[in-house]
């Protein structure tokens, strides 16, 4: 079904129909008048208005993909590589070929460059802000629909892999669907639990031999805080399987959501906590958002610290860290910046949040091989001219 919808497996004509009734009406007029005046090879420059992580893999294989349909080629002459970063209006790539042909595919090959690319710097930046944390992809359920789930665990996995090349970062581990695993070296998709399963169970503790019992031997990660007692649950978990978590492969999710504390911290009690840890973290100028993330309620910095304290108290140092709930860009720099003991996030937050800096635009920046671009966009011209 999806397949069809992006107008594979169909034949030249079908493709043909598809693409006409989801591209820009104007484009289709211009189609018309070329066929009419006489066809010329034109160069687009596409470009974005911020800085991204270059993620352009679903663009050319599409574009290829419509090239091998009409039985045409286009020339696609990328002009930085894969996960390179790139800065505000740099053309990032030249399209050449027929512009009877090329003209109706700007609204789609856009369509599959600019959220990539935006998404790829995110994830880019909260795997640089803390490389020694391994990152789970969790976009799906906020994606519209499959194609966009597709792009966005692409982009992970572009900007996961630029962090790792730069800083060493441990980065996006995997993703929670099987479809889109193998952006990630996997065969399927990551996690054991939903919190459908502890309210199922009756409790965190049933939820977690209820999935010990159905997948022997695997690692065991549980959410702590669908009953509330993040820390009481915890520990109970723990000491039912204790061989497991001295050897490492408990861990413990931490989901709070933003309407309370997590058990055992209020307001001053997360001061408290991040005093014993990091004293100089709220005396520095904060901004709300950054208050919020160190001592507010949900997943705080503050409330991650104080679970591993109980934690290790209780001689369950070896159990992992998982967090999870409004990891962003801005969050993970909070939590780098404290130094929260984190061994695993789980974020579909890497997502773009504000959609229109993830356009794309594609400008006709030569005709017939002579350079011609409309007023104002002269800096298309930069790498073109490098290539003469």
């Amino acid at each position: 079904m999806a397949e069809k919808a992006r107008g594979k497996g169909a034949g030249a004509g079908d493709f043909s129909r598809w693409v006409s009734r989801w591209t820009d009406h104007y484009f289709l007029k211009t189609k018309e008048a070329v066929g009419r005046f006489g066809d010329k090879d034109v160069t687009y420059a596409v470009f974005m208005r911020r800085p991204v992580i270059f993620a352009p893999r679903p663009m050319v294989d599409w574009l290829e993909e419509v090239a091998r349909a009409r039985g045409v080629a286009f020339d696609i002459d990328l002009n930085f590589a894969e996960g390179e970063w790139v800065g505000a209006g740099e053309p990032l790539a030249y399209i050449t070929g027929s512009f009877y042909h090329l003209v109706d595919l700007e609204t789609l090959y856009l369509q599959k460059l600019g959220a990539p690319c935006v998404a790829a710097y995110n994830a880019f930046t909260m795997c640089s802000s803390l490389p020694g944390v391994a990152f789970l992809a969790m976009d799906a359920r906020h994606c519209a629909g499959t194609e966009m789930a597709e792009l966005m665990a692409y982009a992970a996995a572009v900007g996961s892999d630029a962090a790792r090349r730069k800083s060493g970062a441990k980065g996006f581990i995997g993703n929670s669907t099987g479809a889109t695993a193998h952006y990630f070296g996997l065969e399927d998709g990551l996690g054991t639990m939903p919190h459908a399963l502890i309210g199922y169970a009756g409790s965190t503790l049933r939820a977690a031999e209820m999935y010990v019992e159905t997948f022997p031997g695997q690692d065991l990660t549980v959410l702590v805080d669908y009953y509330g007692r993040e820390i009481s649950d915890s520990l109970a978990v723990c000491r039912r399987f204790p061989e497991m978590a001295a050897e490492g492969r408990v861990g413990l999710r931490l989901d709070t959501h933003g309407g309370r504390f997590i058990e055992g911290l209020d307001p001053q009690a997360s001061y408290a906590v991040l005093e014993r840890h990091v004293p100089l973290a709220v005396r520095r100028y904060r901004s709300e958002t950054e208050l919020r993330y160190l001592t507010g309620t949900g997943v705080s910095a503050a409330a991650i610290f104080y679970l591993r304290e109980r934690l290790d108290e209780a001689g369950f140092g070896k159990v992992k860290m998982v967090a999870s709930s409004g990891f962003n860009v801005q969050k993970c720099k909070v939590m780098a910046d404290v130094g929260a003991p984190i061994d695993v996030i789980g974020t579909g937050s890497y997502l773009p949040e504000s959609w229109p800096e993830t356009y794309a635009t594609a400008d006709i920046i030569a005709y017939g091989g002579d350079p011609s671009v409309k007023v104002g966009r002269e800096f298309l011209l930069k790498f073109l001219k490098k290539k003469k």
